[in-house]
């Protein structure tokens, strides 16, 4: 081990054992104070201006709103929250649960979200009690750099130990290998091949899985409201959320119209030769995504490929037909552009779906713009993501939002299908050992009769 990660390791054991057996009261003043540092609008807006500044991704507006909502939404998800000593007791089985930290956490944090990813799994690291150590992409290490010195300050304000946050300040593969391989718990929100290896580091791992968010709207939809939220997401950061809406599958009856809605809100629906001269950037060599398009706002990427779009323009559009290698639009972008499908019936929609997500996305999210529940259940049923919004706008309401249930949380599981352990946001809970204490209890011994019975009665004994 290095001399940097051996250091970082030993001073974030020293602080979490001094908060090993913190009261709640203790634990819950430190994270008020930590994310007051992180949520206040001054604060806020440094590391939004620096996130956009250092990384030449997104829009400053946009990492500002997120920053702030990902902090107090995450807030409100620890208020009152019990994660000290006995969080659950169930006296008819006997069994007390004891929550307890994890230890040391590692977290890698991407280049797309610099800092509301930090916040989102720091506070809830800090919330169960755990020291956490950040290894941002190179190219966000000031960004890392600067809200963890903030959540340093809060620590210190209440008299917390300041080294229970950490960061690597000049950040390498080698030392955020290192790192994962030193931690008890790792967080890796990122690429695919960064995920792979925080779950080959040998320590538990929470990963994430690529995006590709599909989005189905039926017949039944209200058009103007599922254009305005597909555009919202669309544009949102330009496009760098892993929940960014990256297809749209329309019903015929209502394409036209659809589209001529996208078209009033800022898309530009590009002809087969615009196209050609777009899927040239995009993947350089016809099969990898380039870099240069990356996060860049619609009127750049339309220069870059030498397409001419009104001054209004803030999407692109491409219609589609094949799923998969034959036409890579049918993958993530992480752009402001937008794969646009015509479906006739409602089982090519479930179908397109499938095989947009298992392209591109698996087991990450899709979404539907419908009032017809049935449409809803069916899709939800038959596609395999981890989180589908109804109604919603992808990047809002995937990582949580004021308006759904869903946890707040920028580390979004995509089960088997995206190869992770987990479908859900990592959030708290993720962040905790439970200690299960069994208390004995009046035997409940099974009924053989209740067990087999109808068995029995079908087949026999």
């Amino acid at each position: 081990m290095s001399e940097l990660i051996e250091s970082l390791i030993a001073r974030a054991r020293a602080a979490q054992e001094q908060i090993e057996f913190w009261s709640q009261e203790q634990v819950d003043e430190m994270v008020a104070s930590v994310g007051w540092e992180v949520y206040k609008l001054e604060h806020a807006q440094a590391c939004a201006r620096l996130a956009a500044d250092e990384t030449g991704m997104g829009v400053y507006e946009h990492k500002l709103s997120k920053h702030q909502k990902k902090t107090l939404g995450t807030l409100r998800d620890l208020h009152g929250l019990k994660t000290v000593g006995v969080i659950e007791e169930d006296k008819e089985r006997g069994i007390l649960k004891l929550a307890k930290p994890v230890g040391v956490v590692g977290a890698l944090t991407p280049v797309t979200n610099p800092t509301s990813t930090i916040v989102s799994n720091g506070l809830p690291a800090l919330k169960c009690r755990n020291a956490i150590i950040f290894a941002p992409h190179p190219k966000a290490k000031k960004s890392c750099d600067l809200t963890t010195e903030y959540m340093r300050e809060g620590l210190r304000r209440v008299g917390a130990p300041e080294d229970l946050v950490l960061n690597i300040k000049e950040p390498t593969l080698e030392l955020s290998q290192e790192l994962m391989r030193s931690v008890d718990l790792v967080i890796a929100t990122g690429g695919s091949p960064l995920v792979k290896v925080a779950y080959s580091s040998g320590k538990p791992a929470y990963g994430v899985g690529a995006g590709n968010s599909t989005v189905v709207v039926d017949e039944t939809a209200d058009l103007k409201d599922a254009a305005t939220k597909i555009r919202d997401g669309k544009i949102f950061d330009n496009a760098t959320s892993c929940s960014s809406e990256n297809s749209v599958v329309i019903q015929e009856k209502v394409y036209d119209q659809m589209v001529s809605l996208l078209k009033s809100l800022g898309g530009h629906l590009c002809s087969p030769e615009e196209k050609a001269k777009l899927g040239t950037l995009m993947w350089p060599d016809g099969v990898h995504l380039g870099r240069d398009h990356v996060g860049q706002h619609a009127q750049k990427i339309a220069s870059l490929a030498g397409i001419e779009v009104a001054p209004e323009v803030t999407f692109l559009m491409v219609e589609c037909n094949e799923v998969g290698a034959a036409d890579p639009f049918s993958g993530e972008k992480l752009s402001p552009v937008l794969a646009v499908w015509k479906y006739r019936d409602f089982e090519e929609a479930i179908c397109l779906v499938r095989d947009i997500t298992r392209f591109s996305g698996y087991g990450h999210s899709c979404g539907i713009h419908t009032t017809n529940d049935a449409h809803m259940l069916e899709l939800a049923t038959r596609v395999r993501v981890s989180r589908m919004m109804v109604r919603q706008t992808q990047p809002y309401g995937n990582s949580g939002n004021y308006d759904n249930g869903m946890p707040f949380g920028l580390t979004l599981g995509c089960g088997t299908w995206g190869g992770n352990i987990t479908t859900e946001n990592i959030h708290w809970k993720h962040f905790l050992n439970i200690t299960w204490v069994s208390q004995p209890i009046t035997p409940v011994i099974p009924d053989e009769n209740k067990i087999f019975g109808a068995h029995w009665n079908k087949y026999g004994k």
